[in-house]
């Protein structure tokens, strides 16, 4: 089993959290020549409020999402 996590900012679409974890099951797979049922992925989402940039809260940035 390959377990990935990915930490992102909040506010992507559901549509677009499938694909990414459609894509990166896909390419862990053939990566590890395993079976794709053999990877887990988990999207942890966090506020702004709580990620830093460059030594700057992301909230107080232009960054888009």
């Amino acid at each position: 089993m390959s377990i990935v996590t990915i930490n992102m900012i909040k506010g992507r679409s559901n549509e677009l959290k499938e694909k990414v974890i459609i894509n990166v099951s896909k390419t862990i797979a053939d990566t590890l020549s395993i079976p794709i049922e053999r990877v887990s992925i988990t999207i942890n989402e966090s506020e702004k409020e709580n990620v830093g940039i460059g030594g700057v809260v992301a909230s107080k940035t232009d960054i888009k999402i």
